[in-house]
């Protein structure tokens, strides 16, 4: 994996750039939350927890582990409700790929089959499975054919989301964007 820099936090990014579970992970907590902070939260439960290992998690008791989120600083605003969401996650990579997140996107045979996969991952909407689509093409090189048609405009150069974040001016452009997007909603 290529060294992303969502977190703005050398650790947490470390990990990002290293353990796709923890990728995926930020991206589902990315949501109702400062984006960096979203995409630290994996950081935390390896601190907490000990490991990021899907078997691990899904297996965790989940009243400890939505303890485990919950703690101030929390790893998302909705600490708890996010654990359970953590845990159905963990559940899907070790049912559906034998614990190897990574496989989700290495085995797709296309962008069309990439997408299905992330849009059936537990809290990932249409929108944010084009936006995870979008980052992994964009910044760790995952690009099977088709994946430009199945993202969208979050495929198209820019910074539109998390997937055009490689360092702290990009993510403020980020902001500026959405920001500039919902003032142009309202009216």
């Amino acid at each position: 994996m290529g060294r992303l820099q969502i977190a703005q936090e050398r650790a947490a990014d470390d990990l990002l750039s290293t353990n796709a579970f923890a990728l995926t992970t930020g991206m589902l907590l990315d949501q109702q939350f400062p984006m960096e902070r979203a995409f630290a939260g994996p950081a935390k439960i390896l601190d907490r927890f000990g490991t990021l290992d899907p078997v691990a998690i899904a297996a965790a008791d989940p009243e400890t582990f939505a303890d485990l989120c919950a703690t101030p600083p929390a790893v998302h605003r909705y600490g708890r409700s996010m654990a359970e969401r953590i845990q159905q996650l963990a559940r899907v990579v070790v049912d559906e790929y034998d614990g190897d997140t990574a496989a989700i996107w290495t085995t797709a045979k296309n962008g069309e089959e990439l997408f299905r996969r992330v849009r059936a991952l537990p809290g990932f909407g249409e929108q944010k499975a084009k936006i995870f689509v979008a980052l992994l093409a964009k910044q760790l090189d995952v690009k099977p054919r088709g994946w430009t048609k199945v993202t969208g405009d979050y495929g198209r150069k820019g910074y539109r989301s998390v997937a055009d974040v490689t360092d702290p001016d990009s993510l403020q452009r980020v902001r500026d964007f959405k920001k500039a997007a919902k003032a142009a909603a309202k009216q």
